[in-house]
């Protein structure tokens, strides 16, 4: 089924006006009017979309994440498994992902709004991290916590690029990422 261009670019719309919006507002203080207005479109054509805001935010939220979970998969894609000793950095495709949604992540990792955000791409990137586990750590090892650990760890780094204003490209993230991977730590 062949997408209508009219409904793509009218949630595209509503989806530049949310992002404009949560740079300076929390979700819960934005109103429909305000969405509207800044997307140039009336009322009528939100409600033809969305019942409510939090339908556009999960509307997009989950686009995002969708992205995030094959850029994610994408190096798991080239070999049987995952050996970081042999990752190609030009398979790894999170930090392009991270560099074409960075209006959202500027959001998230903003100091003016709720963790909340924060939280939900902390869960998602968790549980992909956790969805390796199951053939690449032993049972008695706590998934969650290691999932915990290394979700921290791509996020540290991802704010730490986002502190920089994205001023570094997503190539030379991958770069340092297989380099981290490949740090021996405590020995042989």
């Amino acid at each position: 089924m062949r997408s209508d261009l009219r409904v793509i670019k009218t949630k595209q719309a509503l989806q530049k006006a949310m992002l404009d919006l949560l740079q300076t507002k929390n979700l819960e203080s934005i109103s429909i009017t305000e969405i509207c207005r800044v997307a140039k479109i009336n009322r009528g054509t939100f409600y033809l979309h969305y019942g409510q805001i939090e339908d556009l935010f999960g509307e997009y939220f989950k686009e995002i994440m969708k992205d995030l979970s094959d850029a994610y998969e994408e190096p798991y894609k080239h070999v049987p498994k995952l050996n970081p000793r042999e990752l190609n950095p030009a398979t790894i495709r999170i930090f392009h992902h991270i560099e074409q949604y960075k209006n959202f992540y500027k959001i998230v990792f903003s100091k003016n709004v709720q963790m909340t955000y924060y939280y939900l791409l902390f869960d998602q990137i968790s549980d992909l991290i956790k969805r390796d586990f199951n053939l690449n750590i032993g049972e008695d090892t706590n998934h969650d916590m290691v999932g915990a650990y290394q979700a921290n760890a791509i996020l540290g780094m991802v704010i730490k690029w986002y502190r920089n204003d994205f001023k570094q490209d997503a190539a030379e993230l991958n770069q340092i990422l297989v380099q981290i991977l490949n740090v021996k730590l405590g020995g042989d």
